[in-house]
């Protein structure tokens, strides 16, 4: 089955909301470095060690969508969705943290 303008807007939007995410996560950790946006101590080693595990479950994701003989986007979708589950985790924890103000 082929995919349709809708499967390929749809991997567009998360696509989309990947990249957002993850120059929200990048702009209040850059904050933190500053001394703008309140983060706890060990953010910044957090930022470094997440990268291989959350990669790899990404790959292993889309690996999986592809053995199973998904179509190009949903094997795209998989990598996608695994890797936001990420970033929309550190975007809901750091704003939580929200701007130093003292």
């Amino acid at each position: 089955m082929k995919a349709t303008p809708n499967d390929v807007m749809r991997l567009g939007a998360q696509m989309t909301m990947l990249a957002w995410e993850a120059q929200m996560v990048v702009a209040m950790r850059t904050m933190g470095m500053a001394g703008l946006w309140s983060v706890l101590p060990s953010e910044d080693e957090r930022m470094v060690a997440e990268k291989p595990a959350a990669f790899a479950e990404a790959a292993m994701a889309a690996g999986a969508a592809g053995l199973a003989g998904k179509r190009p986007d949903q094997v795209m979708d998989a990598w996608a969705r695994s890797l936001r589950r990420r970033t929309g985790g550190n975007v809901r924890r750091l704003a939580r943290r929200g701007p130093k103000l003292s």
